[in-house]
C-alpha cells in the first residue's frame, strides 16, 4: 500500500473553456483557477512518495481511497459532526486528483483504478481527517483488497 498525504485546498476538475484554434487544433483551458495549485500539491506529494518508494509507476488493477479534508464553514455546528454536502463535487475532486497522480507517474494510467472509495470530511470529524485542508490518498493493488 502507498499512502500519500497532500496539504492544500482540494479543488475540483472543472469544465474546459474553448479559447481558440492554433495549428488547426482547438485550444482548451481549465475554467477553474484553483485546480492548478491543487494538482501541483498532489503531484509534489506524490513525487516525494514515489522517490521514497524507489520504484516505477504502479500497474495492474488498483484500488484507491481518497479522503478530502475541507475547511469547515463558520456557520457549521461546532459541537456536533456535520457533513460537507455543498460544493465542491466529490467526483470532480477525485478526477482532478487522479489526473495529478497520473502526471506524477504514480500509476501507469488512471484507467488502472478499478475501485475508488472517496469522501469529503471536515477537520477532526473523521479518523482520516487532516487538521487542515488536504487529502489522504491510499493506493493498493486490487488483489490486496479482494
Amino acid at each position: 500500500m502507498i499512502q500519500i498525504t497532500v496539504y492544500g485546498w482540494p479543488a475540483p476538475q472543472g469544465s474546459k473553456k474553448f479559447v481558440g484554434i492554433h495549428g488547426g487544433k482547438g485550444i482548451m483551458i481549465e475554467s477553474s483557477k484553483a485546480v492548478k495549485p491543487w494538482r501541483d500539491a498532489v503531484m509534489n506529494a506524490a513525487l516525494d512518495r514515489r522517490l521514497a518508494m524507489d520504484s516505477g509507476p504502479l500497474d495492474g488493477p488498483l484500488s484507491v481511497e481518497m479522503v478530502f479534508t475541507l475547511r469547515k464553514p463558520a456557520s457549521a455546528p461546532k459541537k456536533r459532526r456535520s457533513y460537507p454536502d455543498k460544493k465542491p463535487d466529490l467526483s470532480k475532486l477525485v478526477r482532478s486528483t487522479e489526473d495529478a497522480l497520473t502526471n506524477a507517474h504514480i500509476w501507469e494510467d488512471d484507467a488502472r483504478v478499478v475501485s475508488c472509495l472517496s469522501r469529503k470530511v471536515f477537520p477532526g470529524e473523521d479518523p482520516d481527517a487532516l487538521q487542515v485542508p488536504g487529502a489522504v490518498i491510499r493506493i493498493r493493488s486490487a488483489q490486496e483488497v479482494a
